[in-house]
């Protein structure tokens, strides 16, 4: 031990003199303004820049009181989750970082001024180092147990071994067709209003909906064959496999104090126009969608023209059909959502709601902003919504209601399959549910979703038969379909929610409008549960999708409305989020496809079978190339069988065949299920999983299919699911190891790997694994003994003193690091961040104030401001600068939870460095 602590001391020593160095290296990190220290400056610059939009954001939703306008709600429920936004951010701080060094002169833009040699290579990387953008550049590392080969990451990455990017989440969209800017890079299709397109400029997106897409509630036409739950599951898949946050960066200089307020387009601002004449306001707010890490006015600065990378968008989620909206796709996410102290492997359920004895989803916690509307009568205007693997759980009741499905069935397999294997671990039961559910879903999908939309003929031509996983197919989810082609469903929402009692029969009440329903979770939880809304997605049918009756009045008028506030146009939104991600024109992609492209009136009428569809699209776009792609892909006419046109037949197939060709976890492939579980998992459906999560004990066999009461309905005894008995796991008969005694707050798992049985080993939440991980079989039995399972608050005593060794050098680094900031500062007091406008006479940093001015928020309690005072004297003697971490103080933020004022405070002298940004600590002006 003695030898370990000095040897650890010696490799201290060392590390820091090579730190201390390269410090005070001349031309170093504290030297003088050289190009590596301005390009640092940028970088923290901008990074206090973009946290301050984004902490100025996410306080003005924690603590507003009132009822937020439909931009807002849309704004939450495009709020990324923790990873996400960290990768959102770090792309925010590199273009921002981009755009200013260009401005300082360091870099040069533009399409004309980007030769190979004017770019200073060393700079960007630099700048995609600082911001945080490398690591989501490079591609993640793969661990290399067995238990890779038998469960997919949270993440989606390493799913392909050559290519552990492809599919990950916090990925960019793939790109089928390259991209369509107005300036190559960057701005979408109608940024410039006076940009033509074949000599005419493209009509604003407020006009599409309201000329062409518009319909009143009444005109609905029932689908004669497809049940409502068919349009609910097209919305659960596409936010499992897809998700765009919106960004949350600073506005480009001169747009105003933010997106929700400006009507001009600068990025990240792209509002929606409105017709001058009409009353009201002149826009309907629009943020644009966060370019990946290295794209966009970022990517264009990497090389000349030709190898530009123009701007991309990221998707949060993972492209897989891995039931991510059960799971989530981050390891955030994933501890959120996990019951930790269950010994089967279960999901957190409410705690204050029952449904009949059945769980629901929980509540988002405290920290989330709580941006659902509450029960009439409640105290508050806003309230918690719930909290799943996807954000967007409690749009509508629909939606929230398969979250809730997909949550109950987990916990029911967990618990059965821990019943059937006592000697596995939570986790493994966790594992082990999670694989299955996530095989339910792509079953469900593809066997019994994409050949209704598709038809049978295209279906077979751009789906086909499975052929087993092919490692050189990219099943990252593309650009165009999630942006366009799989937004066909929404032209078949229906305008009502129709809930049934236990004999499908409508009562008083029970149909109800859709603007009564967003974001309400209290409907569910206090208005039956579940079941009614199960048994109207059942029995009642979809909206079918009319030339003349695209979108409902629910949708284009009064989308996510909690109040008189406002309100939104979810087909405006769909036009322009298009243009924002650069697609390509219909006509495009219908090249893509192999099918004609449309020069003429007639061609255009040809496609869509109405004369009539084609003068109103031709009126506003002058030709058939300018056309969106979401609106031409809407106009045609359905194939035969089919509820999708030619053109999002093949964009839809080609990437639902990617989603499963390209998967290495699929369920049919060979070695993720035995044969005996693959025959299981195939007697299974949406039905058998709605008569075992839900008090419903009639369903009609094909949930899909809409079923008149009682005729199609048939009794749950009579509808087959899944022998849980080929998930039972046994040793071999002629092995020699058998399993293990059972491991104390722990379990292990049993696996192959090259012919030889493994036995790797994991514990419950909380505890630490002391001993192998990992046991392999051998002819004298298990080649070591078990592991135990320790309380992780107990640490050995080589960590005890590896941590000493660690303070101690992390102290001394401080310590010097410290004396030599504040040394150069004294000797350079110039800093690279602008000053603060409009704050009196002379340099003002932090507004005007002696030195030694407490920084502290205006409306803080009285209390943070005297803790504060009490250092005052103490903090004269201090260094040059320093930050002072006071008692956290918490305010009452009544029935929604619970929010924290910041918990530092900055004692100014050298002014520059009172604007150092941090992730937990905002330093408010004077």
């Amino acid at each position: 031990m003695r030898a370990r602590a000095v040897l650890g001391a010696v490799l201290a020593v060392t590390c820091a003199g090579a730190i201390f160095s390269f410090l005070l290296r001349p031309g170093g990190l504290l030297w003088g303004e050289t190009e590596e220290s301005q390009v640092r400056g940028i970088v923290e610059a901008s990074r206090l820049l973009v946290d301050k939009s984004i902490y100025a954001a996410m306080r003005r939703n924690l603590h507003k009181r009132e009822v937020i306008s439909p931009s807002q709600l849309l704004s939450f429920s495009k709020l990324p989750e923790p990873t996400s936004l960290a990768a959102s951010r770090a792309a925010e701080v590199m273009e921002a970082s981009v755009q200013e060094a260009v401005r300082r002169g360091h870099l040069q833009s533009g399409p004309s001024r980007l030769p190979t040699d004017a770019v200073s290579e060393g700079l960007l990387s630099a700048i995609a180092n600082l911001s945080g953008c490398l690591p989501h550049m490079l591609p993640p590392r793969c661990p290399a147990t067995c238990l890779v080969s038998k469960y997919r990451l949270i993440t989606g990455a390493c799913n392909n071994r050559d290519h552990p990017r492809w599919g990950a989440s916090n990925t960019a969209l793939a790109r089928w067709l390259p991209p369509a800017y107005e300036d190559g890079i960057s701005e979408p299709r109608g940024w410039n209003p006076h940009f033509l397109y074949r000599g005419f400029p493209l009509p604003p997106v407020r006009e599409v909906t309201r000329r062409i897409i518009h319909a009143s509630n009444e005109a609905v036409t029932g689908d004669d064959r497809y049940s409502d739950l068919l349009t609910a599951w097209g919305q659960y898949i596409d936010h499992d496999v897809a998700f765009t946050p919106q960004s949350a960066g600073p506005p480009a200089p001169g747009a105003g104090a933010d997106c929700q307020l400006t009507c001009e387009p600068r990025s990240p601002c792209f509002p929606i126009q409105l017709p001058a004449n009409a009353a009201g306001p002149a826009c309907l707010p629009f943020h644009r969608s966060t370019a990946a890490c290295g794209t966009g006015t970022q990517g264009a600065l990497f090389g000349n023209l030709s190898s530009a990378n123009p701007r991309q968008q990221m998707n949060g989620l993972t492209s897989f059909l891995d039931a991510s909206t059960v799971y989530g796709s981050s390891e955030a996410s994933e501890r959120r959502l996990r019951n930790w102290t269950s010994a089967e492997g279960l999901l957190r359920v409410n705690v204050r709601y029952r449904d009949a004895g059945r769980a629901f989803l929980p509540f988002a916690p405290p920290s989330a902003p709580p941006a659902c509307a509450p029960q009439p009568g409640a105290p508050g205007a806003r309230a918690p919504c719930f909290l799943a693997g996807d954000g967007r759980a409690s749009e509508v009741p629909a939606l929230a209601a398969l979250h809730t499905l997909w949550l109950r069935e987990h916990n029911r397999l967990a618990s059965a399959l821990k019943a059937l294997n006592a000697h596995w671990s939570a986790d493994t039961a966790y594992q082990e549910a999670r694989k299955v559910v996530g095989a339910l879903h792509q079953i469900i999908t593809l066997r019994d979703y994409v050949p209704r939309i598709l038809g049978p003929e295209a279906f077979g031509r751009h789906v086909g038969p499975y052929r087993g996983y092919d490692p050189s197919v990219d099943p990252t989810v593309s650009n165009v379909f999630s942006t366009a082609a799989f937004r066909f469903g929404h032209a078949t929402i229906h305008p009502l929610v129709r809930r049934l009692d236990a004999r499908f029969q409508e009562h008083p009440g029970s149909r109800l409008p859709l603007r009564d329903a967003f974001f309400r979770p209290w409907r569910l939880l206090e208005e039956g549960g579940v079941d009614p809304v199960m048994r109207g997605l059942l029995a009642r049918p979809a909206k079918l999708q009319v030339q003349d009756q695209l979108l409902n009045e629910e949708l284009t008028e009064r989308l996510f409305v909690l109040s008189d506030a406002g309100t939104l146009d979810l087909a405006s939104i769909n036009l322009q989020r298009g243009r924002d991600h650069g697609l390509p024109g219909y006509n495009e992609w219908r090249q893509f496809c192999g099918l004609s492209r449309l020069e003429t009136r007639a061609d255009l009428g040809a496609a869509t079978a109405s004369g009539s569809m084609a003068d109103r699209i031709l009126a506003l776009y002058g030709h058939p190339d300018n056309v969106d792609v979401w609106l031409g892909g809407l106009a045609e006419s359905f194939l035969p069988g089919a509820r999708t046109g030619p053109l999002f037949a093949c964009l839809v197939g080609k990437q639902m065949k990617a989603l499963r060709d390209g998967d290495r976890f699929w369920w049919e492939h060979h070695g993720v299920f035995t044969e005996a579980q693959r025959r299981e998992l195939g007697r299974h459906s949406l039905s058998r999983v709605i008569c075992d999560n839900t008090g419903l004990t009639h369903v009609p066999r094909d949930a899909f299919r809409v079923g008149q009461w009682p005729q199609d309905f048939e009794s749950c005894d009579h509808i087959p699911g899944m022998d849980l008995r080929a998930w039972r796991e046994a040793p071999p008969p002629d092995d020699a190891c058998g399993f293990p005694d059972n491991v104390e707050n722990g379990g292990f798992l049993l696996c192959n790997e090259s012919g030889q049985r493994l036995l790797v080993f994991s514990c419950r939440h909380g505890f630490q694994l002391q001993g192998p991980e990992q046991l392999t079989c051998t002819r004298r039995g298990w080649d070591s003994q078990p592991p135990v399972c320790r309380d992780s608050g107990k640490l050995p005593r080589a960590s005890v003193v590896s941590l000493v060794l660690g303070a101690v050098l992390v102290c001394g680094l401080a310590g010097l690091t410290w004396t030599v900031v504040c040394r150069w500062m004294l000797a350079n007091p110039k800093s690279l961040l602008p000053p603060v406008e409009g704050e009196g006479e002379g340099p003002s940093w932090l507004g005007r104030g002696k030195p030694w001015d407490v920084c502290a928020p205006p409306d803080a309690p009285a209390g943070l401001a005297e803790q504060v005072g009490s250092q005052r004297a103490f903090l004269r003697f201090a260094a040059s600068w320093v930050s002072v971490k006071t008692q956290e103080v918490v305010g009452s933020t009544g029935a929604a939870g619970a929010s924290a004022w910041p918990s530092c405070v900055s004692i100014c002298q050298a002014p520059s460095l009172c604007l150092v940004p941090s992730m937990n600590c905002i330093h408010w002006r004077c």
